[in-house]
């Protein structure tokens, strides 16, 4: 009986500072409507939220919306993000060390539903398809196609006029040349889990 008893006085007590700690909480920014990524943050882009007060979180307070406002998205910001010091910068885009590239894709090169601020993994193989869709014969297909980081900047459906997705990107400038010198054909996109 004692034992329970030492049981149920732990579990309150338990219960108790775990209400406590969520109790503490800070009001910070969030975004209030999505804003694409290089453009600048103004006032109606913010909005005010309560979120828990945890020091491993750098979250933006709203003591300091001045100093958000009028500097630039770093990465397409989708309505309730919360935001931190790495999502926004200077008016400068793409960022130092990233480059941004748009590709004309058909259905089945890319995840349908592919939104703005999602995060692909690109694969640049070493042989495409020609003008017919049909893969290259001359081209052999030993070598794994590489994996590229980037995050979808747009997505535009009525894409080219010739059945394809234009699809831009933010990614590593080192890259860039990597996914230039893909032949037609050889980039596919899939969808990653976002980074945390």
């Amino acid at each position: 009986m004692a034992l329970g008893s030492l049981l149920v006085v732990v579990c309150v007590l338990g219960y108790a500072w775990g209400a406590v700690r969520l109790g503490d909480r800070i009001q910070v920014l969030a975004v209030a409507r999505p804003v694409a990524a290089g453009q600048v943050i103004a006032v109606a882009d913010l909005t005010q939220v309560s979120a828990a007060d945890d020091p491993g979180v750098l979250l933006i307070p709203v003591a300091q919306a001045e100093e958000v406002i009028g500097r630039t998205a770093v990465v397409p910001l989708l309505a309730g993000t919360l935001l931190t010091p790495s999502l926004i910068g200077d008016a400068a885009f793409p960022p130092p060390g990233k480059v941004t590239a748009s590709l004309a894709l058909k259905p089945g090169q890319y995840p349908q539903g592919l939104t703005n601020g999602a995060r692909v993994a690109v694969f640049v193989s070493a042989t495409g398809t020609g003008a017919e869709g049909q893969a290259n014969p001359a081209a052999k297909a030993t070598a794994a196609p590489t994996r590229l980081r980037a995050v979808v900047l747009g997505v535009d459906l009525a894409g080219d006029g010739q059945g394809s997705t234009v699809i831009t990107l933010l990614l590593d400038a080192s890259d860039g040349p990597r996914l230039a010198a893909a032949p037609e054909g050889a980039v596919v996109l899939m969808q990653t889990a976002p980074e945390r």
